[in-house]
């Protein structure tokens, strides 16, 4: 991964994420419609083709109310934003151990769930185990 934009390389980490060991809060796939549309200036059927793909590709995890409830209680204990909390919630309760995120805080840690920058100077050793060494 060296010398390369963030782009790519976070492209090349999830393009050798395993399918079937990964999982994708709903609301990553939303944000990544927004994101698709309102920064990348795709068009409204292209974003929608890449969150279809995302969705075909991952197994998703839907909020449900006891996520919703622990998402509540962790933005208020932890004064984190309440859609960050959603996603945390979410992805602790699918049994998730890492979360992989350029925004939250390197190793926060929380219902056995562990946050990630994969685009930090050094990577986590579990992911570096699911992509093949980094």
């Amino acid at each position: 991964m060296n010398g390369r934009g963030p782009r790519d390389r976070a492209i090349d980490i999830v393009s050798r994420l395993p399918p079937d060991e990964t999982v994708v809060p709903v609301q990553v796939i939303g944000e990544l419609y927004n994101v698709l549309v309102r920064k990348a200036g795709r068009s409204r059927p292209k974003a929608r083709e890449a969150v279809l793909g995302w969705h075909d590709a991952f197994a998703t995890v839907e909020t449900s109310s006891a996520v919703l409830v622990a998402a509540v209680d962790l933005a208020g204990t932890h004064r984190l934003g309440f859609w960050d909390s959603v996603i945390l919630a979410a992805a602790a309760s699918a049994g998730c151990r890492l979360l992989l995120s350029e925004d939250l805080q390197e190793g926060f840690t929380w219902g056995g769930l562990t946050v990630t920058n994969p685009m930090g100077k050094t990577i986590h050793p579990l992911l570096a185990a699911m992509i093949g060494g980094g």
